[in-house]
């Protein structure tokens, strides 16, 4: 458990002290700036989950939001508590620092600071952050896992 209670810290430091220095030195005097044809560093404000989707909740869907975040991070906690593998701790950490980093920003902020953006052939991925990264590995791990895991715990 110890292990994956450090990951999620290591996640949310990484997610709030990212978001501070993009948010007040890399993008104080531009919108956005290009990195690469297909990277670029933008300010972009999520008041909704994944994507922005129920962002016209106002203060009401905030809330919301962060009372089922928590509320999921409290199952992950009990699963964490009880996990016996360590990559599954990691797996489960960094979706817990991910979920509270951006729980973080809506206590603080009232919405989530994204600023990286990934776009090829004219389509842009919706901007996420450190804690959306962590918490999407996070849960490829958990999926790639129980891919290999029988009903009795044994790797195939």
């Amino acid at each position: 458990m110890f292990s994956g209670l450090i990951v999620a810290a290591v996640v949310v430091v990484l997610d709030q002290l990212s978001k501070y220095w993009v948010l007040n030195y890399v993008l104080a005097t531009y919108p956005y700036i290009k990195i690469t044809s297909f990277f670029n560093v933008v300010n972009a404000w999520n008041t909704g989950v994944s994507f922005s989707m129920f962002s016209s909740n106002g203060s009401w869907g905030t809330i919301v939001l962060c009372v089922l975040a928590l509320a999921i991070v409290a199952m992950l906690l009990w699963w964490l508590k009880k996990e016996k593998v360590l990559l599954m701790q990691i797996a489960l950490g960094m979706v817990i620092g991910g979920a509270l980093g951006n729980v973080v920003d809506r206590i603080r902020l009232g919405a989530v600071f994204d600023f990286l953006d990934l776009h090829i052939a004219g389509y842009h991925w919706p901007a996420f952050n450190v804690a959306d990264s962590a918490i999407c590995i996070g849960a490829v791990l958990i999926f790639a896992r129980s891919l290999f895991q029988d009903r009795k715990g044994i790797k195939k």
